[in-house]
Order: C-alpha cells, then sequence, then structure tokens
C-alpha cells in the first residue's frame, strides 16, 4: 500500500504500557490543539493515513487494547508511514515496573492483559510487547516519578504550538552492527575515536561513566571533532525551525554503542542544553541491556522484585 505524502500534516504516536499515563498524555495535547483518536483499531489505520490531511494536527493513542493490536502491524505502521518523509513522532511513555505496580494496586484496577491474574503478570507480558516499539520511539518520556501535571508539562515543551517553544532535539547513539535507529535526519560516525572496549577497566562501562569520558575526550580528535558538530548544529538548528520543523534527529553510532557514540551525544546534549536548546537523549544499546538485565531478574510469576 502507497500511503501519500501529507507534507504538512503532523502525526504524533503515542503509546507505552497501561499505567504510564497515555490518556493524560492524549488530553494534554488535545488542549494544545491536536485532534485526538484513541483506541483506534489498527486496521484502519492505513486507512485514515490515506486519506486527505486533517486541519488540526493529530494525535492517535495506541496501546494493547486496541482492537487487533499486534506488535508487527504496529512496526509496520510506524516504518512505513515514517519512512515517506512525513511528519510524524512517535511518543513513548515510560515507567518502571514497581511504580506501575503500585499505581494499579493503588487504584485496584485489572491489567488489561491479566483481568484474571496478578496485575503483574499483566505488566510483564506487556512491556514484553512493546518493547520494539519502545526502541522506535522518537521521544521518550519517563513517568516513573511525574505527577498528571508534571508530564503535561513535560510534553508542553515537546509539543506547544509554534512560537510558544523551540524545535526539539533528538539524540541518539547506537551500534553500526544493529542497523541506523528509525527516522534520524543525520548521522555521525564515532568509530574513528579510540575505542574504551579494549582497555579491561572500562569495557563494563558506558559513555555516561566520567572514566569512559575522560578516556574518548584524551583522543586528539575528540575536542575538534565535538566542537565541529556543536558548531554544526548550532548553525543548522535555528535554519530548521525557521523552516517551521517541530524536531532534529542526530544519530552517533560506533561498534557496540555503549561507549564513543554515547560519549560524543552526552557532550553535544550539554553543550546545545547550554545554549536553550530542547534536548532529549536515547542510548538504544543501553536501553536493549537495561531491558534484558529487568527480564532477567522478573522472577518467573511476573512480579518485579523488590
Amino acid at each position: 500500500m502507497q500511503i501519500a505524502e501529507r507534507p504538512n500534516s503532523r502525526l504524533i504516536l503515542v503509546t507505552g504500557p497501561s499505567g504510564a499515563g497515555r490518556s493524560t498524555a492524549i488530553r494534554a495535547l488535545e488542549d494544545m490543539g491536536f485532534e485526538a483518536i484513541d483506541n483506534m483499531p489498527l486496521s484502519l489505520l492505513p486507512r485514515l493515513l490515506d486519506g486527505p490531511a486533517p486541519e488540526k494536527p493529530l494525535v492517535l493513542g495506541i496501546d494493547v487494547r486496541n482492537r487487533d493490536f499486534s506488535t508487527t502491524a504496529l512496526i509496520e505502521a510506524i516504518d512505513r508511514f515514517g519512512a515517506d518523509g512525513s511528519n510524524m513522532q512517535v511518543l513513548y511513555l515510560d515507567c518502571h515496573e514497581d511504580i506501575l505496580l503500585r499505581r494499579f494496586s493503588e487504584t485496584r484496577r485489572r491489567h488489561p492483559l491479566s483481568p484474571g491474574e496478578t496485575p503483574g503478570m499483566g505488566i510483564a507480558r506487556e512491556l514484553d510487547l512493546l518493547g520494539p516499539i519502545r526502541v522506535r520511539a522518537d521521544i521518550l518520556v519517563d513517568t516513573s516519578e511525574m505527577s498528571p501535571h508534571d508530564l503535561r508539562s513535560e510534553l508542553e515543551t515537546w509539543f506547544a504550538p509554534k512560537g510558544a517553544q523551540r524545535l526539539s532535539v533528538s539524540l541518539h547513539s547506537f551500534s553500526y552492527k544493529r542497523g541506523l535507529p528509525r527516522g534520524l535526519d543525520m548521522v555521525l560516525d564515532c568509530r574513528f575515536l579510540r575505542n574504551p572496549y579494549w582497555e579491561p577497566e572500562l569495557r563494563a562501562l558506558n559513555g555516561r561513566d566520567e572514566p569512559v569520558q575522560a578516556y574518548v575526550g584524551a583522543d586528539p580528535l575528540f575536542a575538534a571533532f565535538t566542537e565541529k558538530v556543536t558548531g554544526l548544529a548550532l548553525l543548522l538548528l535555528p535554519a530548521y525551525e525557521a523552516e517551521g520543523k517541530a524536531y532534529l534527529s542526530l544519530g552517533f553510532g560506533c561498534t557496540g554503542g555503549q561507549h564513543r557514540s554515547v560519549a560524543v551525544a552526552e557532550t553535544l546534549a550539554k553543550a546545545l542544553a547550554n545554549k536553550g536548546w530542547q534536548v532529549s537523549i536515547r542510548h538504544r544499546e543501553l536501553e536493549r541491556l537495561a531491558a534484558a538485565q529487568r527480564a532477567a531478574d522478573r522472577p518467573s510469576g511476573g512480579q518485579p522484585k523488590e
């Protein structure tokens, strides 16, 4: 199926585990002027995306309660529509398992994936289902420590109408062995920098740790590279903003996606934030490792450990 190009339309797809604040996010975006459609069957999504562009920006709420929901179908829709140059973003609302369990316990709600079992079992199943979608998110917001007011304020920094907020920047680190993340506007290769992986005392650390940052930063090319990349970003961001672009995604890759690319992304994020730009960071491989560790720590009954 060929999806018609709609260059002036904006689509925000909101997803994430039950209890993470999806309904709150959709209401907040609706208050910002978006037209909201929640829990639309996935089988109707191609018809909507193929139709004429709506007059207002659109926010779609998608979760496991959607009729005919499947991880594969949603990923295919994200990849297909996101590949045509349309202004689509995937907003993933994340939350720690123990917080989700507490929220279900406090409200005495049944989890949609375990109506006759414990909420912990449903939470575990849902996180497994949504894992591949989380990786494809353009913006990830962890609501674990957020109140509904905090979440609304966070979303306003990303999605407020043009003129109220500046263009948002999303920085991604990744491993070339796993391919490029979806939807990047620009990619830079960090594999020419010295590799901490070959230092036994640094191998288990990552680019957010000070010893790794110091090691990578000691490379003779690091300072010049990050300075030029920062200068390029600061040159381009106002130009993209003037063209009406809502966000810009920059990717930094290295061999394993845990050391050099992470260190560079963190350095650029600080530089851009110091200049007043709204910045988010996604470290894809570190997120994969963290998810694998959470799964390994999860007891067979599905309840998160204390």
